[in-house]
């Protein structure tokens, strides 16, 4: 046997890395956009098809010809058959009498402002036999207008603790004022604690869905003629459970509730959306919603600008406006932490610019390790306003390079408020100027 010295096995070695670098180069990224092939049950196909599937719902020609819900939702179900797809709405206004119930890995757009969708004006009508949770049909007291397809919210109190509870169904069929729902009602709904059934639901929805783009819409929850409905159930938008919405260049207003609202939603992403004149919250990232990107939208006239609500956790919130909205800019508390809000311009909001809530319910529910920075807060409250105001026993935030401004007179009026049992607050570069007291410091008292 020759002996392999080590020079030669070096070399050998180096032949064969060499071999298969070449092997591997070969095979490469360059190569993958050719190689790429759509396969069965692989759902981050990488094939970029130049035409996909596209429907286009339209009020005098189109794929589908109609200006209500039905129309809608039936060139949304044709594109779920077939896995995925674009909806297109055309100009005109669109009046729903349900909720568009969007599925997963669909594309609906319209033509901007002049794709308008609203709903029909909300009635109630209590409830006159029981029903049990069991039960997939409930009785109606009256003639009110409710129709097969409906959308509805049966609400009431839970007989057994007193609780409040809300259920969204649609109406089926119907014998008189005996109506069947789409799924049973999982809940008993008793007499005793008068439920009632009102017209009332989001105008886009969507439950345990991901890959969803909304863009180019006006949504109109008409709210002069519909009664409020509670942002943890309904508004313009509303997700549960979802995952990767993108929602973009989407007008939401009037709503007897909140603009857009999703709970319990990950990496959802609102951009370049105008949200007004709302009853409720503007933007809602509701309960446990992980990474929300809310970038460049105008949040005005609403309640709160934008609520951050409960364990929202890693979100950024930048170069948004919030103006004049009736209570705060923008409200951030339970177990809110690891966010960031930067490059937003909050002005003339009706009560407080930014405010961290107190939270003692728990044993660490407050708004904490979040950093606001870099962001213009112009003109906040009544003459005993405060531009920030943190409270309970928040613990390091960072409060940095913002300009904190008053341009009226300076009255009662605070800069930043800190309350007694914060902790770990850090201050850098802020420009404070106009007010009474530029900081107030509990801690110091």
């Amino acid at each position: 046997m020759t002996p392999v010295s080590r020079r030669n096995m070096l070399v050998c070695v180096g032949a064969g890395l060499l071999a298969t670098a070449n092997r591997t180069e070969a095979m490469g990224p360059q190569d993958a956009p050719n190689k790429n092939r759509s396969v069965d049950g692989d759902d981050r196909e990488g094939v970029d098809w130049a035409n996909g599937l596209t429907i286009t719902v339209d009020q005098k020609q189109g794929d589908i010809v109609g200006r209500d819900d039905k129309a809608i939702q039936a060139a949304v179900d044709y594109v779920a058959r077939l896995g995925s797809g674009t909806v297109k709405i055309g100009p005109g206004v669109y009046r729903l009498r349900n909720a568009i119930h969007l599925p997963s890995r669909i594309h609906l757009q319209g033509c901007g402002s002049d794709s308008i969708l609203t709903k029909i004006p909300s009635q109630e009508v209590q409830l006159v036999e029981d029903s049990d949770w069991y039960d997939q049909e409930i009785t109606l007291a009256g003639t009110a207008d409710f129709r097969v397809g409906d959308g509805i919210a049966l609400m009431g109190k839970n007989p057994h603790h007193g609780g409040a509870q809300v259920i969204k169904r649609t109406l089926v069929a119907r014998t008189g004022n005996r109506f069947k729902l789409n799924e049973g009602l999982r809940e008993n709904l008793w007499v005793s604690q008068k439920p009632k059934c009102t017209s009332l639901f989001p105008l886009l929805t969507s439950e345990n869905c991901s890959d969803v783009l909304i863009e180019n819409l006006c949504l109109d929850g008409n709210l002069e003629s519909n009664a409020n409905f509670n942002g943890n159930y309904g508004g313009n938008i509303f997700l549960q459970d979802c995952n990767r919405f993108t929602i973009r260049n989407v007008e939401s207003r009037n709503y007897n509730g909140d603009g857009i609202s999703f709970q319990i939603c990950h990496d959802v992403h609102v951009e370049k959306c105008h949200v007004h004149g709302n009853q409720g919250n503007g933007l809602h990232p509701g309960s446990g919603s992980q990474r929300p990107i809310m970038r460049g939208n105008l949040l005005e006239n609403n309640n709160i600008g934008l609520f951050w609500c409960w364990g929202v956790k890693q979100g950024i919130a930048e170069q948004n406006r919030m103006h004049g909205n009736r209570s705060q800019g923008m409200s951030i508390g339970h177990n809110d932490t690891d966010n960031v809000m930067r490059d937003n311009e909050i002005t003339d909001s009706g009560k407080v610019g930014v405010l961290f809530r107190d939270d003692s319910r728990g044993n660490d529910f407050w708004a904490n390790r979040n950093v606001l920075e870099n962001n213009r807060i112009i003109n906040s409250g009544d003459e005993n306003g405060i531009a920030i105001n943190i409270l309970g026993n928040t613990k390091d935030v960072v409060v940095a390079r913002n300009t904190i401004r008053e341009t009226r007179a300076a009255g009662k009026r605070q800069g930043i408020h800190i309350a007694q049992a914060v902790e770990r607050l850090t201050l850098n570069e802020n420009v404070i100027e106009g007010f009474d007291e530029p900081i107030v410091d509990d801690r110091k008292s």
